[in-house]
């Protein structure tokens, strides 16, 4: 096993087990913070393959870095695995919970950890039988959902000594990123207040439930004075017990989301403010709770191009007829205008050609360059943070079918088919000989290490959580029933 072929026909003849553990993730979905089945099942096959894991990294319960080799470079492999609320659902192309109620891959989380081992897996096999220098890892990451699981495992200097590190996410098209994303605050507001009879006796009672909604009227007036990059999403986690009572005791969880650290700092600033006058108007007291954040992404454009050229080595996805049709059954529960749309405002007018290559087809197969060069998204992810430490490189493929709205039912459906089976494997091979090529040629690292202290103006990374906040912590609920 020493060459790029050999790389590529060891996952393919390695695929049923790759699949099959995507499949279990996929089968057992688990929130943030809580994916133990999903971190011991992947730290257990990676122990077998000879990897030493370290579980319980960083003062994280569900967290582990798996790692083969000795010496310079160090390569780092990303994976995820947990998933959303309130998303169950069947492979059927069309809405039925498996579970009502419960989580779901609506990520394709299942896909993102598993492509990520497997391609460290094959990195592995080939250092092995050339003899070559150097250390390859996977690190298990939970709660990417939660914007923060790899912050933490960062604020405790776990990716500090790699040379580059390389993450793919599911997609509806196979592309590499050199775009951005934006920051994001997560913080958590609790007003106290003081309980009465709401009928008998009300101008007893400060409705700590008054002061939440208070504030968010506040925050939804300040929405017309923020940039254009500005995200603040709120969810009211409790707002008292009966309609009778008085409610002392009430919370908002927010997200603030902006382009540059010191943006995101500034909005959650003012925000703060808004927290402050609903106390005041109310009587009530605020409490003010930093439960993380992340820091925006640097995508890598050197490790971009190499992912690239490694793209067009595999060539496409070898999606099928029936595949093909599966898709668009998906396709049919939304509005055709609407999703074309969408494929319109991504690709148009700067990639026209690729846009008529797309039209009236449901799944994209090809290999496209980046698409979205010097472009901000409006969504976060902590891997964000790990690219303010290393070179980075991150990676879509195509897992689902095109314009699949995320978070959604749909894209549940397609992660947990062959579409995205196939998605993840081709995600697997463009990372692992992205990789050989980091080991072989030291060039293409050093010339990752330049653009990237450029990029980073040689500033030190700044962890966006403060040193007293700590990673909530959950009990693996099989130890409960032993």
């Amino acid at each position: 096993m020493k060459t790029k072929l050999d790389v590529i026909h060891w996952i393919e003849e390695n695929q049923g087990v790759f699949v099959h553990m995507a499949d279990a993730i996929w089968e057992k979905p688990e929130l943030s913070l809580q994916e133990f089945f999903a971190a011991n099942l992947q730290a257990d096959a990676l122990e077998q393959m000879g990897f030493s894991v370290s579980r319980n990294y960083k003062g994280l319960n569900t967290a582990f870095c798996a790692e083969w080799g000795h010496g310079k470079p160090v390569i780092g492999f990303l994976g995820e695995y947990d998933a959303l609320s309130n998303l169950s659902q069947s492979r059927e192309p069309f809405p039925e919970p498996l579970q009502p109620g419960q989580p779901g891959h609506g990520c394709g989380h299942n896909l993102l950890g598993v492509g990520g081992l497997a391609a460290a897996a094959a990195v592995k096999e080939w250092l092995q039988a050339t003899g070559s220098a150097g250390t390859v890892r996977y690190y298990g990451c939970p709660a990417e959902e939660n914007g923060d699981g790899k912050v933490f495992m960062a604020r405790e200097g776990a990716f500090d000594d790699l040379d580059a590190a390389f993450n793919f996410h599911p997609s509806s098209i196979n592309t590499v990123a050199k775009g951005s994303s934006v920051g994001m605050k997560d913080v958590l507001f609790r007003f106290h207040g003081r309980t009465a009879h709401a009928g008998g006796s009300p101008h007893l009672g400060r409705s700590a439930l008054d002061a939440v909604e208070l504030m968010n009227v506040g925050v939804n007036y300040l929405r017309e004075h923020v940039t254009g990059k500005v995200r603040i999403h709120y969810s009211i986690t409790h707002g008292g017990d009966l309609p009778n009572v008085v409610p002392a005791e009430a919370e908002v969880w927010y997200f603030i989301r902006a382009e540059k650290p010191a943006e995101v700092e500034e909005v959650t600033a003012r925000v703060y403010k808004i927290a402050e006058g609903a106390a005041l108007m109310t009587e009530t007291r605020s409490e003010i709770v930093v439960q993380g954040g992340c820091s925006g992404l640097l995508s890598n454009h050197v490790l971009a191009d190499l992912q690239y050229t490694n793209m067009q080595v595999i060539g496409p996805i070898p999606f099928t007829d029936e595949e093909e049709e599966y898709a668009r059954k998906l396709r049919s529960n939304f509005p055709e205008k609407e999703l074309d749309q969408a494929v319109q405002d991504h690709l148009l007018p700067k990639f026209p050609d690729i846009y008529e290559q797309m039209k009236g087809k449901a799944l994209a197969a090809e290999n496209y360059p980046a698409l979205d060069e010097g472009k901000t998204g409006t969504g976060s992810t902590d891997v964000g943070d790990v690219s303010w430490i290393t070179p980075l490189s991150m990676l879509n493929t195509a897992c689902e079918p095109i314009a699949t709205p995320g978070h959604s039912w749909a894209t549940v459906a397609a992660c947990g088919s062959s579409i995205g089976h196939k998605g993840m494997l081709h995600a697997a091979k463009i990372m692992a000989l992205s990789a050989m090529d980091c080991f072989t040629d030291p060039q293409i690292l050093q010339k990752a290490r330049e653009e990237f202290l450029q990029s980073t103006h040689g500033q030190p990374y700044q962890c966006p959580i403060p040193p007293e906040v700590k990673p909530r912590h959950y009990e693996n609920p099989e130890k409960q029933t032993k």
